[in-house]
């Protein structure tokens, strides 16, 4: 797996990383190696941070690996006798399977008028982290860090693309400038080869800047047509990264032209902000539907149902069909618990086929509900007799209790009921028919008078 710190390597600013117990160099990119006069990472190995960048055989006097902590960036200015240049450092500490590491990002900050624009950029953006970083959800701090930038950086939009599970680029977040229009609808499910040019490029470490739309036009003509619809003239945009593979990328569109540069530097210090707020978006996503999602059948549990119902608008009509697995328990004592899932299962299915495309959930070991909201009278009990049709093709048998209402807003639960009482009594009346032991029916019996 690769460091994060190796995304740097071919930055056009120097980087590198020691160890912050011991001062080792354990990384220099490409720009830092030649600057320093080496030529692989292999000649760096067991050499101190300050021997080799500021010929000390000591820690420099000016060293803050105390006030360093993780995300956060210590930023300042010094004039490098070393280099021979005025130099903006960004500091920062990462740990690394249980270790400790010191990145330094050096910046030629050039003239003072240079330096004093892009302190007051980086002021900015500080500004905009630290507000991102308070939001209730990562979502929400995706979406305030993407409006600070766009500000701050004086562009016209910035933006999130994520790789989707169709090999196609889906633009999750957006934020535009006054009088923009919003793209974000119409680039979803972008197909692979629009572009397959930028993704070569991410794999290798490399971003992209495209100064004038034009440059692009012989050499990228799919992608020029998809930019020059949005009107874009130039844009930077960055990869990102998780566990060394590409998910996706981030940027911004129409940035001034003087900033270009810079903010290529900028934009790929914050994507670590970015993956992070990303993973713990599918975190808590993935935690949300385990506790919301039957893991054997793969629909909703109670916590589900109970949302669904909350989520019930006034005046809907509403179709209940609550459902019982009939045999369930002989089928675990006879033929095993696998059969017994692989029933479950098959009769899951069945209830999808008919009832898909609304609310359906798993109450109970072996009970089924559909909530039907908005369906027509019609259309519920056709759909409860493909059911049956469905079932009797499966070889599967479920009690069925079917009720449905014009208006129910006030009486989902009341619904609920009485479809759960006209389910007993179809139950009753199969095992009436073909039979079942003394002990279970009288259990049957009991459940369908309370």
């Amino acid at each position: 797996m690769r460091k994060i710190w190796e995304f740097f390597d071919t930055m056009d600013e120097l980087v590198y990383v020691s160890d912050m117990d011991n001062y080792d160099l354990v990384y220099m990119n490409q720009k830092a190696l030649r600057t320093y006069g080496f030529h692989s990472l292999e000649e760096i190995v067991k050499k101190k941070c300050h021997e080799v960048t500021r010929h000390c055989s000591v820690p420099c006097s000016m060293c803050n690996n105390q006030e360093l902590r993780p995300g956060h960036f210590k930023e300042w200015c010094h004039y490098d006798s070393i280099l021979g240049r005025q130099m903006m450092f960004k500091d920062t500490m990462i740990k690394e399977d249980g270790k400790k590491y010191r990145m330094k990002i050096a910046v030629d900050v050039g003239k003072q008028e240079q330096w004093d624009s892009m302190m007051n950029l980086e002021t900015k953006i500080n500004e905009g982290i630290r507000i991102a970083l308070q939001q209730e959800t990562p979502s929400q701090t995706l979406e305030v860090l993407l409006a600070h930038m766009g500000k701050a950086l004086d562009c016209e939009r910035t933006y999130i693309f994520e790789r989707n599970e169709r090999g196609c680029d889906d633009n999750t977040y957006e934020w535009v400038a006054s009088g923009v229009t919003p793209e974000k609808d119409n680039l979803q499910n972008l197909p692979a080869e629009v572009c397959a040019n930028w993704y070569q490029n991410f794999r290798i470490g490399r971003h992209i800047v495209i100064k004038k739309l034009e440059d692009i036009r012989e050499s990228d003509p799919l992608q020029y047509e998809n930019l020059k619809r949005q009107n874009i003239r130039s844009l930077v945009v960055v990869p990102l990264y998780n566990e060394g593979e590409v998910i996706g990328f981030y940027g911004i569109d129409n940035p001034p032209e003087k900033l270009l540069d810079y903010v290529s530097d900028m934009l790929q210090i914050m994507a670590h902000f970015i993956i992070s707020s990303l993973k713990q978006r599918n975190l808590i996503q993935k935690l949300k539907e385990m506790s919301y999602c039957d893991q054997l059948t793969q629909i909703g549990n109670r916590h589900a149902m109970i949302e669904y119902i909350n989520n019930l608008q006034n005046g809907q009509s509403l179709g209940i069909v609550y459902c019982d697995v009939t045999g369930l328990k002989q089928t675990n004592d006879q033929k095993g618990h696998d059969a017994g899932d692989k029933l479950l299962i098959n009769a899951c299915e069945c209830l999808k086929k008919s009832f898909g495309e609304y609310g359906l959930f798993r109450v109970g070991g072996d009970e089924l509900l559909a909530i039907c909201a908005g369906i027509g009278e019609e259309a519920l009990f056709q759909g409860v007799k493909q059911l049956k049709n469905n079932l009797r093709d499966k070889s599967v048998h479920m009690a069925v209790g079917s009720i449905w209402e014009k208006d129910s807003f006030n009486g989902v639960n009341q619904l609920i009921a009485e479809a759960e009482k006209r389910m007993y009594r179809d139950k009753a009346a199969y095992y009436k028919k073909y039979g079942v032991d003394r002990r279970h029916s009288l259990e049957v019996g009991m459940r369908a008078k309370s």
